[in-house]
């Protein structure tokens, strides 16, 4: 997910993003410990998609 895109959606929608991608995290550790992960490097990249949303959302003082 490149910040471009992130920049052009409305603070609603990036809210309800980084809901899922949390949820998605959430999903991806818990397939981890169960060790049913098949990219563990899904996870660094959720994870990096979630910080990229925040420091968005931080930039618009929100």
């Amino acid at each position: 997910m490149k910040a471009k895109d992130l920049r052009e959606k409305t603070s609603e929608e990036l809210n309800n993003l980084e809901k899922e991608l949390k949820q998605k995290l959430f999903n991806l550790n818990f397939q981890k410990v169960m060790g049913q992960l098949q990219n563990p490097m899904k996870v660094k990249e959720v994870k990096k998609d979630i910080a990229r949303v925040k420091t968005i959302l931080n930039e618009r003082g929100e």
